[in-house]
């Protein structure tokens, strides 16, 4: 299974919503980055996806984007080819 890496706050409802979808398709491990808890993450987090909400989801080297792009790529059927792709 790819690697996610998932940046968060701790407060944020679609984070919660993006990660319960996650754990629903078999992800038992999220690299889970707080930008609440980690301010200079958010800097970083905006450099590499050129957004600043949360949450920013990542599946091995691709930017899915947000909790609405997840939840579309999964209606797509797109997200289990892309979470079982080779890593």
């Amino acid at each position: 299974m790819q690697t996610v890496k998932i940046y968060t706050t701790g407060s944020c409802p679609y984070c919660i919503q993006a990660k319960q979808l996650l754990k629903e398709r078999g992800v038992t491990e999220l690299n889970e980055i707080r930008v609440d808890v980690l301010p200079g993450e958010r800097q970083k987090m905006m450099q590499i996806s050129g957004r600043r909400t949360v949450p920013q989801i990542f599946i091995g080297a691709t930017h899915v984007g947000g909790c609405d792009d997840l939840m579309a790529l999964d209606g797509r059927g797109g997200l289990m080819p892309l979470l079982s792709a080779a890593a």
